[in-house]
Protein backbone atom coordinates (compact mmCIF):
# COMPACT_ATOMS: atom_id res chain seq x y z
CA UNK A 1 0.00 0.00 0.00
CA UNK A 2 2.45 2.42 0.78
CA UNK A 3 4.54 1.98 -2.52
CA UNK A 4 0.98 2.33 -4.51
CA UNK A 5 1.08 6.10 -2.16
CA UNK A 6 4.62 7.18 -3.02
CA UNK A 7 4.24 5.89 -7.10
CA UNK A 8 1.14 8.23 -7.00
CA UNK A 9 3.21 11.19 -5.15
CA UNK A 10 6.04 10.91 -7.83
CA UNK A 11 3.93 11.86 -11.05
CA UNK A 12 2.53 15.11 -9.80
CA UNK A 13 3.23 18.37 -8.35
CA UNK A 14 2.06 19.91 -5.16
CA UNK A 15 0.37 23.28 -5.41
CA UNK A 16 3.46 25.04 -3.57
CA UNK A 17 5.77 23.78 -6.19
CA UNK A 18 3.45 24.66 -8.85
CA UNK A 19 3.25 28.05 -7.14
CA UNK A 20 6.50 28.76 -6.76
CA UNK A 21 7.60 27.74 -10.52
CA UNK A 22 5.49 30.45 -11.18
CA UNK A 23 6.27 32.96 -9.23
CA UNK A 24 9.60 32.34 -10.63
CA UNK A 25 8.85 32.79 -14.30
CA UNK A 26 7.14 35.83 -12.85
CA UNK A 27 9.99 37.55 -11.41
CA UNK A 28 12.21 36.62 -15.10
CA UNK A 29 9.92 38.14 -17.38
CA UNK A 30 9.73 41.04 -15.40
CA UNK A 31 13.64 41.16 -15.42
CA UNK A 32 13.29 40.44 -19.07
CA UNK A 33 10.94 43.55 -20.24
CA UNK A 34 12.12 45.84 -17.30
CA UNK A 35 15.72 44.99 -19.68
CA UNK A 36 14.15 45.79 -22.78
CA UNK A 37 12.88 49.09 -22.18
CA UNK A 38 16.35 50.03 -20.75
CA UNK A 39 17.89 48.55 -23.84
CA UNK A 40 14.84 50.32 -26.64
CA UNK A 41 15.27 53.90 -24.49
CA UNK A 42 19.17 53.73 -24.93
CA UNK A 43 18.43 53.14 -28.58
CA UNK A 44 16.42 55.60 -29.02
CA UNK A 45 19.14 57.89 -27.63
CA UNK A 46 21.48 57.25 -30.03
CA UNK A 47 18.97 57.37 -32.87
CA UNK A 48 18.48 60.47 -31.60
CA UNK A 49 22.01 61.53 -31.35
CA UNK A 50 22.43 60.65 -35.30
CA UNK A 51 19.58 61.84 -36.66
CA UNK A 52 20.61 65.16 -35.02
CA UNK A 53 24.08 64.60 -36.70
CA UNK A 54 22.65 63.98 -40.04
CA UNK A 55 20.13 67.05 -39.68
CA UNK A 56 22.80 69.40 -38.21
CA UNK A 57 24.88 68.47 -41.68
CA UNK A 58 22.30 69.13 -43.93
CA UNK A 59 21.58 72.90 -42.28
CA UNK A 60 24.90 73.77 -42.59
CA UNK A 61 25.15 72.26 -46.56
CA UNK A 62 22.42 74.70 -46.82
CA UNK A 63 23.61 77.52 -45.21
CA UNK A 64 26.66 76.87 -47.72
CA UNK A 65 24.44 76.91 -50.57
CA UNK A 66 21.88 79.59 -49.70
CA UNK A 67 23.92 81.63 -47.63
CA UNK A 68 21.13 81.70 -44.79
CA UNK A 69 20.16 78.83 -42.59
CA UNK A 70 16.64 77.38 -43.09
CA UNK A 71 13.78 78.97 -41.71
CA UNK A 72 10.98 81.30 -42.95
CA UNK A 73 11.80 83.90 -40.24
CA UNK A 74 15.67 85.53 -39.37
CA UNK A 75 14.55 84.62 -35.70
CA UNK A 76 12.39 81.37 -35.38
CA UNK A 77 10.85 81.60 -32.29
CA UNK A 78 12.13 80.33 -28.74
CA UNK A 79 10.55 77.03 -29.07
CA UNK A 80 11.65 75.99 -31.62
CA UNK A 81 8.70 74.90 -33.23
CA UNK A 82 9.38 75.14 -37.00
CA UNK A 83 10.18 71.18 -37.66
CA UNK A 84 8.29 71.38 -40.74
CA UNK A 85 9.69 74.34 -42.13
CA UNK A 86 13.59 72.27 -42.12
CA UNK A 87 11.73 69.71 -44.29
CA UNK A 88 10.26 72.07 -46.64
CA UNK A 89 14.02 73.05 -46.82
CA UNK A 90 16.01 70.02 -46.54
CA UNK A 91 13.64 67.87 -49.09
CA UNK A 92 10.63 69.11 -50.35
CA UNK A 93 11.73 72.32 -51.92
CA UNK A 94 14.41 70.48 -53.59
CA UNK A 95 12.05 67.43 -54.26
CA UNK A 96 9.53 70.00 -56.02
CA UNK A 97 12.47 71.65 -58.26
CA UNK A 98 13.28 67.87 -59.41
CA UNK A 99 9.47 67.63 -60.69
CA UNK A 100 9.91 70.49 -63.08
CA UNK A 101 10.48 70.39 -66.55
CA UNK A 102 11.72 73.99 -66.59
CA UNK A 103 11.88 75.69 -63.10
CA UNK A 104 11.44 79.35 -63.17
CA UNK A 105 13.78 81.92 -63.44
CA UNK A 106 12.36 83.92 -60.47
CA UNK A 107 13.25 80.18 -58.04
CA UNK A 108 14.32 80.98 -54.45
CA UNK A 109 14.04 77.97 -52.46
CA UNK A 110 16.55 74.92 -52.46
CA UNK A 111 17.47 73.14 -55.80
CA UNK A 112 18.40 70.19 -54.28
CA UNK A 113 17.85 67.50 -51.65
CA UNK A 114 20.38 68.02 -48.67
CA UNK A 115 18.90 64.92 -46.49
CA UNK A 116 17.44 61.88 -48.65
CA UNK A 117 16.54 59.98 -46.12
CA UNK A 118 13.92 62.48 -45.47
CA UNK A 119 11.73 61.04 -48.51
CA UNK A 120 8.91 59.32 -46.66
CA UNK A 121 8.31 57.17 -50.23
CA UNK A 122 11.83 55.16 -48.71
CA UNK A 123 12.74 56.05 -45.35
CA UNK A 124 14.00 53.71 -43.25
CA UNK A 125 14.78 56.12 -40.21
CA UNK A 126 10.48 56.35 -39.11
CA UNK A 127 11.20 59.83 -38.83
CA UNK A 128 8.29 61.83 -40.95
CA UNK A 129 4.98 62.04 -39.57
CA UNK A 130 3.11 61.20 -42.23
CA UNK A 131 2.77 58.84 -45.35
CA UNK A 132 2.07 58.99 -49.22
CA UNK A 133 -0.94 60.02 -50.32
CA UNK A 134 -1.51 59.03 -54.06
CA UNK A 135 2.41 58.92 -54.88
CA UNK A 136 2.55 63.01 -53.63
CA UNK A 137 4.90 64.18 -50.86
CA UNK A 138 2.50 65.84 -48.61
CA UNK A 139 3.86 69.84 -47.76
CA UNK A 140 3.65 70.23 -44.14
CA UNK A 141 5.75 67.19 -42.88
CA UNK A 142 7.32 67.25 -39.23
CA UNK A 143 10.70 65.31 -38.60
CA UNK A 144 9.82 63.96 -35.53
CA UNK A 145 12.24 62.16 -32.80
CA UNK A 146 12.11 58.28 -32.10
CA UNK A 147 9.44 59.06 -29.72
CA UNK A 148 7.45 60.80 -31.73
CA UNK A 149 8.44 64.59 -30.79
CA UNK A 150 9.08 66.78 -33.69
CA UNK A 151 12.31 67.71 -33.76
CA UNK A 152 12.94 71.58 -32.37
CA UNK A 153 14.90 73.83 -34.30
CA UNK A 154 16.01 77.58 -33.90
CA UNK A 155 18.18 80.39 -35.12
CA UNK A 156 19.10 84.15 -35.06
CA UNK A 157 19.03 85.83 -31.79
CA UNK A 158 16.76 83.53 -29.74
CA UNK A 159 19.04 80.55 -30.71
CA UNK A 160 21.47 79.18 -27.85
CA UNK A 161 24.58 78.90 -30.83
CA UNK A 162 25.98 81.72 -33.02
CA UNK A 163 24.64 79.70 -36.22
CA UNK A 164 21.56 77.27 -35.00
CA UNK A 165 20.20 74.83 -31.94
CA UNK A 166 18.80 71.74 -32.79
CA UNK A 167 17.54 68.95 -30.22
CA UNK A 168 14.77 66.61 -29.38
CA UNK A 169 12.77 66.80 -26.62
CA UNK A 170 13.77 63.54 -25.47
CA UNK A 171 11.12 60.62 -23.87
CA UNK A 172 9.10 62.80 -21.83
CA UNK A 173 8.04 65.32 -24.55
CA UNK A 174 9.10 68.28 -22.52
CA UNK A 175 11.44 70.87 -22.56
CA UNK A 176 12.01 74.36 -21.19
CA UNK A 177 13.76 77.11 -23.10
CA UNK A 178 14.15 79.47 -20.64
CA UNK A 179 16.70 77.48 -18.28
CA UNK A 180 18.87 74.76 -19.52
CA UNK A 181 18.88 73.16 -15.73
CA UNK A 182 15.17 72.62 -15.73
CA UNK A 183 14.17 69.39 -14.90
CA UNK A 184 12.41 68.56 -18.13
CA UNK A 185 15.17 69.10 -19.81
CA UNK A 186 17.09 66.07 -18.06
CA UNK A 187 16.42 63.82 -21.37
CA UNK A 188 16.84 66.61 -24.09
CA UNK A 189 19.40 65.80 -26.69
CA UNK A 190 20.99 69.03 -27.65
CA UNK A 191 23.69 70.13 -30.34
CA UNK A 192 24.30 72.87 -27.65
Amino acid sequence: MKSQLRARRSHGFTLVELLAVITIMVILAAVIVGGLGFVTDRQNTSKAKVQIELLAKAIQEYHTDMGVYPGEEADTNSQGNVSEQLFEALFYDGYQYKKLETPPANWTKATKIYLPDLDPSVTTQGWITTRINNGNIPKQLKIVDPWGSPYRYRKGTNAQNVDFDLWSVGKDGKTNTQSLKHQDNKDDIRNF
